[in-house]
């Protein structure tokens, strides 16, 4: 346990000083935006591309993580839809439920992976992460063309090119691209990549913090609260199960774990803002699920005894 608070608790005081620095205006909110769009489009692909490019995908490990956490972001998918006629809330509310159940934020999971479970470690996460984008991605946005306050038809050329504009899923499919060539290290190109990526998870943490905005979990207690129990109670085990279903050793069990425990993605406030979705009530539960994923990784780890 004590190991594991030491991966842990770097992660959160990087996000706490994000928050800080936010808070008390040290840089201007004007400087946020650019600061994540580097992050987003330049430094966090830097890191994937490598991570995905230099993993082993041939493993049972990365396959059972891979596979258990798409089958459960469907299963959730399925089951949020499912209950849409049942909940009080409107379309906009609606989508920003669906993010917040089955989107994640990578910054926050893949330090901890780094810390726990090293290099490998990391490599099979991002296998996962190579899964999961393009799942987690296609699904939200037809939620939002369909229930978001803009309502707006999207063709299936549009919805496409929407999707693939993303520059997680483009690094994503960089990286697997050049793993199933089997593409050796490219000297310079693979040094500057890996520069790129050193920076992008510290930096990522902190614009994470800086991101968080906590005034609307008060005044919309019971649907942040009800998203964060699945995200952080119902998910977790989910994952795990299905991983530990599929043949995965103890790495892929705890990393389709940990996944599980991610909290939501500041991205996913992004494309609520640009696509007609409720931004307040996604930047409470991302914050809400962000503080939750503090306690509920070092919980989930050590009850299942993976660490």
């Amino acid at each position: 346990m004590g190991a594991l608070l030491v991966g842990v608790v770097p992660v959160f005081v990087l996000i706490a000083i994000g928050y800080g620095l936010r808070k008390s205006d040290f840089l201007p909110d004007a400087t946020w935006r650019p600061v994540e769009k580097l992050s987003i489009h330049l430094l966090y692909p830097g890191f994937l591309v490598p991570a995905i490019w230099t993993a082993d995908i041939s493993g049972g490990g990365a396959g059972a993580a891979g596979a258990a956490a798409v089958t459960s972001v469907l299963i959730i998918a399925t089951a949020t839809y499912a209950a849409r006629p049942l909940l009080k809330i409107d379309g906009p509310a609606f989508t920003s439920v669906f993010q917040g159940v089955i989107r994640w934020n990578s910054f926050v999971f893949l330090p901890v992976i780094q810390s726990i479970y090293g290099p490998d470690g990391l490599a099979l996460a991002a296998v996962v992460i190579a899964a999961m984008i393009p799942v987690t991605n296609i699904l939200c946005v037809i939620v939002l063309v369909r229930w978001g306050a803009d309502q707006r038809e999207m063709s299936p050329l549009a919805l496409t090119k929407a999707i693939l504009s993303n520059p997680i899923l483009i690094a994503c499919l960089v990286g697997l691209a050049l793993n199933l060539l089997k593409v050796p290290r490219l000297p310079g190109v693979s040094d500057t990549l890996q520069l790129l990526g050193g920076a992008a998870l510290p930096l990522g943490l902190i614009v994470a913090g800086a991101g968080l905005s906590f005034a609307e979990v008060a005044r919309r207690r019971v649907t942040i609260g009800a998203v964060s129990f699945i995200k952080l109670v119902v998910t977790p085990p989910l994952m795990w199960g299905l991983c530990r279903l599929y043949g995965g050793d103890a790495t892929a069990q705890g990393i389709a774990l940990m996944c599980g425990a991610a909290p939501g993605a500041a991205a996913s406030y992004i494309l609520a803002r640009q696509m007609g979705g409720d931004a307040p009530l996604m930047a409470g539960i991302v914050a809400l699920t962000t503080v939750g994923s503090a306690v509920g990784i070092p919980v989930v780890l050590t009850l299942f005894h993976l660490v």
